[in-house]
């Protein structure tokens, strides 16, 4: 996949765009900045101190003196110790700042993306992308760009105390210095590859996992549990595969780095006593030099780190913004919304496709075909047909979750392109085959925590479809947590809660797809009732397999490969003897029922 490549370190346009979001915190930039850069500037200071105390006072038996530069060390330490608890707090809440606001921006975008990039996008690939390369990008303020100023302002820095103190032995302290900076680049690179390759598996393994856990019971119902076991023990071994090979890169590059600055000091020692005894340099000045390699490796070594942490942000950034500029958003160009709909619904001539392209689909692409009707205001439309007759794609239309490919839809007159689209939704309810319920009380549920939508309004509703009565025997009542999904609830009274938020947002249009196919007789005749009390005063669009429930609609349309083959009245259809007549008689003629014919 293309957003699985590996990304530039240095993208300026990305890091311009990611630090657009730390404009809001400016000030906390600024001030973890120069706390970073004070940090670099008081590195050097303690060897100093400590190569003037051996000088000028240890060697001199001064104990006064020794005592007023220790009491100067512990402040100078203290100073230290203050300043980078700022920074480390400053740069990590600057950094989860940035993602809070970005991880908003994201979910607000992708909320409002068509259905059509969530059939091609996996869900897991999506949470990958909101939570952990987020994170990501918040180590390039905590851990990347930042600590790589200081880091790199700190080497400059030693090395310039070193070269004035003494310029000979710091050129024979840096001669392992090319080896390291060839093992840090050697190792900047592999690592980047093995950090890019743990990214992958995440991503792989979050989706696994989704899909999974969602259909879990498929899983259980055709006993795939070792099936299902092996492939994700494969994915979850590359993923640990993944993470040991950049353990592994650690665990090489550490121990080198190491070695490298015991070759620096052991030339200091061997270096540094000769001049020592010829009176070239003092003894201070060694010390000061040992801690300084010390000061000077520790850097370093980091540096090939961090370099890969604002490598692995730069590549969260990436994709994470791919995600911001899919431009996957339904057109929002209406501006109608103080009309007051009254429901009529209109199709002329639509054609349909999936393939959302330049390109005219071929005619084994078409879903829609030349599709025309009309709903007058309060009337009931059928539609019927077999799957893949295109009932469910009439609705997602209506809705405009996908665009139509040619022709035009109306509501009340006017094409639905040119209302508000949240304003064009609000007058629709769709009732689902399956109902989706969030992990929550049945009143936010039904609200969908609309703070519009009182509890007494949602009480009202729910004694009109029938369903007050068995939420009232649920622990806590209208407070209940359904759970995941409502898996609480039973099918029906789930579909019960659906037709209750329908009823409380008081649509114009009303759209049952399947509402009533999942459900056993007896709650089917409440969920009729239910039914009824919804249609009433509305346009209703009912897709139903079973045709008990829909004798006694206005109009029926029968769909097949996308085409109107007939329209009419459930008894007009009947006398055709046509594809209607020959649907009912396959579900009703085979089980003796041919009551509803009379």
């Amino acid at each position: 996949m293309a957003s699985e490549v590996t990304g530039k370190t240095y993208d300026w346009g990305l890091l311009k765009r990611i630090f657009r979001y730390a404009r809001p915190y400016r000030s906390k930039f600024f001030w973890s900045v120069f706390l970073t850069l004070s940090v670099a500037g008081i590195a050097p200071i303690r060897p100093l101190l400590i190569q003037k105390t051996l000088d000028q006072y240890v060697f001199f038996n001064d104990t006064s003196g020794l005592l007023n530069m220790t009491i100067l060390m512990i402040v100078l330490l203290l100073l230290q110790t203050f300043i980078q608890y700022f920074q480390t707090f400053l740069t990590n809440s600057l950094g989860q700042s940035v993602i809070k606001d970005l991880r908003i921006d994201v979910f607000n975008h992708v909320t409002k993306l068509r259905l059509k990039y969530f059939d091609k996008t996996p869900i897991g690939q999506l949470i990958t992308r909101t939570v952990s390369d987020l994170e990501t990008i918040a180590d390039i303020f905590s851990e990347g760009l930042i600590s790589i100023i200081g880091d790199s302002l700190t080497v400059i820095t030693i090395i310039g105390v070193m070269l004035y103190q003494d310029w000979r032995l710091t050129l024979v302290v840096l001669i392992p210095m090319p080896i390291l900076m060839l093992a840090t680049y050697i190792f900047k690179e592999a690592i980047k590859v093995a950090f890019q390759q743990v990214r992958t598996q995440i991503s792989l393994l979050n989706t696994f996992l989704q899909e999974h856990i969602s259909g879990v019971s498929i899983i259980q119902y055709f006993a795939r549990e070792d099936q299902e076991f092996r492939k994700f023990d494969d994915i979850n071994a590359k993923h640990r595969d993944a993470h040991i090979r950049s353990n592994w890169y650690y665990s090489i590059f550490f121990p080198v780095v190491e070695i490298i600055s015991a070759i620096s000091i052991g030339l200091l020692v061997w270096y540094g006593s000769k001049s020592i005894l010829n009176n070239q340099v003092s003894p201070g000045v060694v010390v000061a030099f040992i801690m300084y390699i010390n000061m000077l490796f520790v850097p370093i070594r980091q540096l090939a780190d961090k370099f890969n942490t604002l490598q692995m942000g730069m590549v969260g950034a990436d994709r994470i913004f791919a995600v911001l500029d899919t431009n996957e958003k339904t057109k929002n160009i209406g501006t109608l919304t103080s009309s007051k709909v009254t429901g009529e619904i209109e199709f002329s001539n639509v054609w349909f496709s999936y393939k959302q392209t330049d390109e005219m689909p071929s005619a084994d692409e078409w879903i829609l075909k030349d599709i025309s009707f009309k709903v007058k205001e309060g009337e009931t439309l059928a539609l019927v047909g077999a799957t893949g007759a295109g009932k469910s794609s009439t609705i997602n239309i209506l809705n405009r979750f996908y665009e139509i490919s040619k022709g035009e839809v109306k509501v009340d007159n006017v094409n639905i392109i040119d209302y508000e689209l949240g304003f064009l939704r609000s007058q629709i309810a769709t009732v689902l085959q399956d109902v989706f319920l969030f992990s929550d009380t049945i009143q936010n549920n039904i609200s969908l925590n609309n703070p519009d939508i009182t509890l007494d309004q949602i009480i009202s509703a729910a004694k009109d479809v029938g369903a007050h009565d068995f939420i009232m025997r649920l622990p806590g009542g209208y407070q209940y947590d359904v759970q995941e999904r409502g898996a609480t609830l039973s099918v029906g009274q789930a579909q019960l809660i659906s037709f209750i938020r329908a009823l409380v947002y008081e649509p114009k249009i009303l759209v049952l797809d399947e509402a009533t196919s999942s459900v056993d007789t007896e709650t089917e005749e409440l969920i009729q009732k239910a039914i009824e009390k919804l249609m009433t005063g509305r346009t209703s669009i009912v897709i139903a397999h079973r045709l008990s429930t829909i004798q006694n609609a206005d109009r029926i349309i029968v769909l097949d490969h996308g085409e109107m083959m007939e329209m009419g009245t459930h008894q007009e259809l009947l006398k055709l003897d046509g594809y209607y007549k020959k649907l009912y008689d396959l579900q009703f003629s085979s089980a003796g029922i041919n009551k509803l014919a009379d």
